[in-house]
């Protein structure tokens, strides 16, 4: 019997988990709300005005509809517990639960149980004091120069200093500025870590972990990694600089640690654990939890899912991972491309129209929405992030010479977006020859 399913959220990330799931033979329709003009009368899939951040009205929407699975897409819901409101009004809510989402929504609660769990991260200190902070940037014996904000930010609130004076006045504008708001009243203050970054994601059913493709998502605003630091750029999939060895080193060093540390604790992790790490000389070592899929990772890492995402999805929720682990697409990779407003990662216009999005899905692309309404008929901006182009093709190079090509025949005012998403993975493989 097809069900009806609701994904919460609006970004790009959630028109391919919209995407995903409508592909299910089980699934009849997807709602998303908010959603954007990509998920808006889109085959089986439709947008949905309920008001996400008040829990009883999405219940209530879900009793109406009959939806029999809701899912659920950004960090914020998670964090103000829409898990635990909706399950305790007997609807399946696919992510962690308010306490399993601290994992991300508090870094100084995530920094202290990867210590009591004995898996490697930066050397740090957490501050609700400013003078403290900086006496501590000052006197450590090591480059302590990442400053965090604890709260939620929008994976925003990272300053990486290059010296001691503008670790400091990180300090001071999260905590007496309040550049982050609530977010920075306590601060992070950590160790610098050296080497590359890459994000492993898995699924989780509170016991047995099914680890994802290995991705790299590019922070930076421009080519060669310039530019201020943003939400996600670009990313691909998967990342050959990791090998077999080291990525089963990281499934068990870190993801299942962390899977069994908090079962341990009493807060069970259900959904999709998302570890930020730093492939240092020392080993792998975690910079951040995210307690669901990243953006614009989201939209590598899905398209190489053979398995049905709402028959994995449900195995999560049934605690049966371990009898049905997905299974991906070996021998693919994906690279999506963002394309963003004119002034993001500051202020930025609005409304500008948007041209060649069936030109781009004419060359066999995948164009995810994000920060897009309609108006009019037309398909406008209304975003930083306005759009991303995946391709998958049989190689790295290949897949994003495909999404370069999708990013050309797409228009709108002022957009900017890399032509290098990848670069760091295609040297590697060239080296490696």
């Amino acid at each position: 019997m097809a069900e009806r399913v609701l994904v919460v959220g609006s970004g790009g990330r959630e028109h391919a988990l919209a995407w995903k799931l409508a592909q299910s033979p089980h699934v009849k329709h997807v709602f998303v709300a908010p959603g954007n003009a990509g998920t808006a009368d889109n085959g089986k899939i439709s947008n949905s005005a309920v008001p996400v951040s008040d829990h009883a009205a999405v219940a209530q929407f879900c009793r109406d509809q009959d939806i029999r699975l809701v899912v659920v897409g950004p960090e914020v819901p998670l964090a103000a517990g829409i898990v635990d409101d909706l399950t305790a009004a007997g609807i399946k809510c696919f992510g962690p639960t308010a306490k399993a989402a601290q994992l991300e929504s508090s870094k100084s609660f995530t920094k202290a149980f990867l210590d009591r769990h004995e898996i490697p991260t930066a050397r740090w200190k957490s501050f609700t004091d400013p003078k403290a902070a900086c006496a501590f940037i000052n006197s450590a014996t090591f480059p302590a120069l990442v400053v965090k904000a604890s709260g939620l930010a929008a994976g925003k609130g990272v300053i990486v200093a290059s010296s001691k004076e503008e670790a400091c006045r990180a300090v001071t504008e999260i905590m007496q500025d309040k550049s982050f708001g609530t977010a920075g009243e306590t601060v992070v203050v950590e160790e610098l870590l050296e080497g590359e970054e890459i994000s492993c994601l898995c699924f989780s059913d509170g016991v047995t972990i099914a680890p994802m493709p290995p991705a790299q998502d590019h922070k930076r605003l421009m080519d060669g990694d310039e530019g201020p630091n943003t939400g996600g750029m670009g990313a691909y999939s998967p990342a050959p600089q990791i090998s077999k060895d080291l990525l089963q080193k990281i499934r068990e060093t870190v993801l299942q640690k962390t899977v069994d540390g908090m079962r341990k604790e009493g807060v069970p992790y259900v959904g999709v654990l998302y570890a930020g790490l730093m492939l240092t000389k020392d080993g792998p070592k975690v910079l951040e939890f995210n307690c669901r899929f990243g953006d614009p990772e989201c939209q590598v890492i899905l398209p190489l899912l053979r398995s049905d995402l709402y028959e994995v999805m449900q195995a999560v929720l049934s605690r049966r991972l371990a009898s049905s682990m997905p299974a991906w697409r070996e021998d693919s990779a994906a690279v999506t491309v963002v394309m963003a407003s004119q002034g993001y990662p500051g202020t930025y216009p609005k409304g500008l129209e948007i041209t060649g999005l069936a030109k781009a899905r004419q060359l066999g692309l995948e164009v995810f929405h994000a920060g897009t309404a309609l108006k009019d008929g037309r398909v406008v901006t209304s975003g930083g992030r306005v759009l991303t182009v995946t391709a998958i093709k049989e190689d790295l190079p290949a897949a994003l010479q495909a999404a370069n090509l999708g990013v050309a025949a797409i228009h709108f005012q002022g957009a900017i977006f890399r032509r290098d998403i990848g670069h760091r993975a295609i040297a590697f493989l060239r080296q490696s020859r």
